[in-house]
């Protein structure tokens, strides 16, 4: 069914990437999807806070034993703040917004599976789940729908859940990549500010410069995340904004820093959250300052359940052969909010090649303002979402 409906799944993602909007307030984006749900005969609820969508379709067969299992499928509806630099007839006509994650290709994944399981309602032995989902790239939505109900939305909580991701580059169009356990990295931010005294440059001994020491602080977080961390359980820590001062010669009284923390295991992210905070204190004490250390935890790592992981791998080599499916050694340092649904209940989420250029190393990656993303891989995204659902269904049943 996913290449009989291949042309209206295309139609549908060129008109959502025409109209991207940001976080958690998409009402284009969420009035266009209950559009194409409408018909399919399942039980819609939207967000209280947020532009979310919940369905769920109700299988009509009954299981074997027991009640009947639940599986929840999610895609991710917000763009980003991205000026588009492709020449396309469905070009964003949002000036300084961009569907340049390729979450329409999502959107419409998820509803290419929903209308092919709606098409097999009367032999699904389940309740299935569909998760549309805004905020991903922040404040973050996967939370909030969480604490909305999202999970338990068919009577009962979910058993398992799936998603995917598609890139514009790295790999050739159609090729399949994850791995269990660990397949994307927590995010943390790290905001500190050093006071001190200010004072003129000739005479430093009448302050209390801030900069030396925030610049040893800097110094000092890397040699210590590559002496603390088991290289084979790494921490990232990226220092991308400094500020202090306002001209040379003068002391100012306060300098600041900001980080990006990425990590792949609750243990390392407890730590360099402690040994951080711990560090930056000890430094500003050591040069009589104050430090003000802020710590947000944001995303946790994404990891795969290895049943989950597994029947998901499984489901793409019978679909559509092993050459489609590529292991990852290695997890991927980005961050992603379906990790809060990963952690309360079995998931997998894979990634999917949608390069639209002949070479995938020089092609546009996702978040430049030339991604391009090839619509040829919809229907392998609803096929997969689809079969995965049923699979993981029947298995339950």
């Amino acid at each position: 069914m996913a290449s009989r409906i291949a042309g209206d799944l295309s139609s549908f993602r060129r008109e959502l990437h025409r109209i991207p909007e940001l976080g958690n307030d998409l009402p284009l984006t969420q009035q266009r999807v209950l559009a194409e749900l409408d018909g399919l005969g399942l039980e819609i609820t939207t967000g209280k806070k947020l532009s979310s969508i919940t369905a769920v379709l109700r299988g009509e067969s009954r299981p074997v034993n027991g009640p009947k299992p639940v599986v929840l499928l999610r895609a991710d509806m917000d763009a980003l703040p991205v000026a588009e630099d492709n020449d396309l007839p469905y070009k964003s006509a949002h000036p300084g917004l961009m569907h340049a994650c390729g979450h329409d290709m999502h959107v419409a994944g998820l509803l290419g599976a929903a209308r092919i399981l709606h098409s097999l309602m009367a032999e699904l032995a389940g309740d299935v789940v569909f998760m549309f989902q805004p905020g991903e790239e922040g404040p973050g939505g996967a939370r909030p729908m969480i604490e909305e109900g999202v999970l338990t939305a068919a009577g009962r909580r979910a058993d398992a859940a799936f998603g995917l991701h598609v890139f514009s580059a790295s790999q050739p169009q159609g090729t399949w990549f994850g791995r269990p356990g660990a397949q994307m990295a927590a995010v943390d931010d790290l905001s500190v500010r050093f006071t001190g005294a200010g004072g003129h440059g000739s005479q430093p001994h009448e302050a209390n410069d801030p900069i030396p020491a925030l610049c040893e602080a800097v110094t000092a977080l890397q040699t210590m995340v590559t002496r603390a961390f088991d290289v084979f359980d790494p921490v990232v820590l990226t220092v991308g904004k400094i500020a202090g001062g306002t001209r040379e010669n003068i002391i100012p009284d306060h300098a600041v820093f900001e980080a990006t923390v990425r990590s792949f295991s609750a243990s390392s992210r407890a730590s360099i959250k402690e040994r951080s905070v711990r560090l930056i204190e000890g430094i500003a004490a050591a040069h009589g300052l104050q430090a003000s250390v802020d710590y947000q935890e944001l995303y946790p790592a994404t990891v795969n359940a290895p049943d989950e992981y597994e029947l998901a791998r499984r489901t793409i080599v019978d679909l559509f052969g092993e050459d489609r499916y590529r292991a990852m050694a290695n997890p991927m340092p980005g961050a992603e909010d379906f990790s809060f649904v990963a952690n309360e209940v079995p998931s997998a989420f894979l990634f999917l090649s949608a390069c639209a250029h002949e070479d995938p190393a020089t092609a546009g990656s996702n978040h430049s303002p030339l991604a391009l993303f090839d619509d040829a891989v919809l229907p392998d995204a609803a096929s997969w979402l689809a079969e995965v659902a049923i699979r993981r269904i029947n298995q339950g049943a």
